[in-house]
């Protein structure tokens, strides 16, 4: 009997300690996992699917030990560019890359990101628009979970004739990325016109535009070497872009993934390799072997052009200042930061500096 009840009481030492040894494993081990869908309007063949966003989200995967797993969305699988800041805010997707610029007067105070500066990196261009964020720029993204905010790689034009002078420009119909550009483009004497970037190749190969303000990427992804044969290489400032997730996904990702997702992606072009400065220098070089001719404008022609584009800085900033905005003291934080990181601001006013 006596060995009966000594049996009894070993098994139940021996399940309650397995099922502490179990729980023990259960709590120190995965905490749960989190599916990403991932949304950008960059096409699928693009450098920027191929060399930041997929790698990207692979070393969240794998870093994570495959907790965290993704579904890309590229190209208008999901809407079109402008659509890209809604389509992750009302929960479409979880991630994803979107252009302020493209939205008008939604985001006023951001376009200071875009002004022309001399960022051949995009790495640099996070860096900056990251502190851009936390100094003033927070503001005008409520109800999101900002992960990167950046001005693009600079823009120059790319046009179906030479351009080499201010005179040069006047009366060319330009398609234009919208923000800063549009104001520059029409400072130069030439007639912006805002379409997709999609539209662009044929618009250009029938003569319904001259040319185009973009920068090097989207010239090799939507193939516009075909039909813009000269390349005026100033700056123009780019775009004010950046990766948001949605504030419900971002609740719903385990506590112990959350810092992984920051550090990746915080600057996902640094973590990628990808579009960085030495990436900068490759495409340029892949355009002119294209057989584009590149002409970049000499200092005391630059000048012109940038004497012009100060003064539509100064109305930029008179404009949002009527409404409240601080506009000049985003102007001067910016040209700071730039200044941080070597980068010129050629948009910005003398006096300001």
């Amino acid at each position: 009997m006596k060995k009966k009840i000594l049996l009894v009481f070993l098994t139940v030492v021996l399940t309650v300690s397995l099922s502490l040894a179990v729980s023990t494993r259960a709590a120190a081990g995965p905490k749960g996992t989190f599916h990403i869908k991932f949304s950008t309007w960059h096409p699928p063949v693009s450098r920027e699917v191929k060399t930041v966003w997929i790698p990207m989200l692979e070393e969240l995967k794998k870093r994570s030990g495959g907790r965290i797993t993704y579904t890309m969305y590229a190209g208008g699988a999901l809407g079109k560019g402008p659509e890209h800041y809604d389509i992750v805010a009302k929960g479409l997707s979880d991630m994803g890359y979107f252009t302020a610029t493209w939205t008008p007067g939604r985001f006023p105070l951001s376009d200071v990101l875009s002004l022309a500066v001399w960022v051949n990196g995009k790495d640099i261009g996070v860096d900056i628009g990251n502190a851009m964020y936390k100094r003033i720029l927070k503001r005008e993204f409520p109800g999101v979970k900002m992960i990167e905010l950046n001005g693009c790689i600079k823009a120059s034009l790319w046009t179906t004739k030479p351009v080499r002078t201010l005179e040069d420009c006047k009366g060319l119909r330009i398609r234009t990325p919208g923000g800063h550009q549009t104001n520059y483009i029409k400072a130069l004497g030439a007639e912006p016109v805002f379409m997709p970037l999609g539209d662009v190749y044929l618009a250009m190969e029938t003569g319904t535009v001259d040319g185009v303000v973009t920068c090097p990427p989207l010239v090799l992804a939507f193939k516009l070497y075909e039909v813009a044969k000269y390349g005026t290489i100033a700056t123009f400032g780019c775009v004010t872009e950046g990766v948001i997730m949605n504030m419900n996904s971002w609740k719903r990702v385990p506590d112990d993934l959350k810092p992984l997702i920051e550090e990746v992606c915080s600057n996902p072009f640094r973590t990628t390799g990808g579009l960085t400065v030495d990436v900068y220098k490759v495409m340029m070089k892949e355009i002119a072997n294209k057989g584009v001719k590149l002409y970049y404008l000499p200092k005391k022609e630059a000048k012109r052009w940038y004497a012009r584009f100060q003064e539509e800085t100064r109305k930029w900033v008179a404009d949002l200042e009527k409404k409240g905005l601080p506009a000049k003291k985003a102007v001067i934080m910016f040209n700071e930061e730039c200044e941080k990181r070597g980068v010129k601001c050629v948009a910005c006013p003398p006096e300001w500096k």
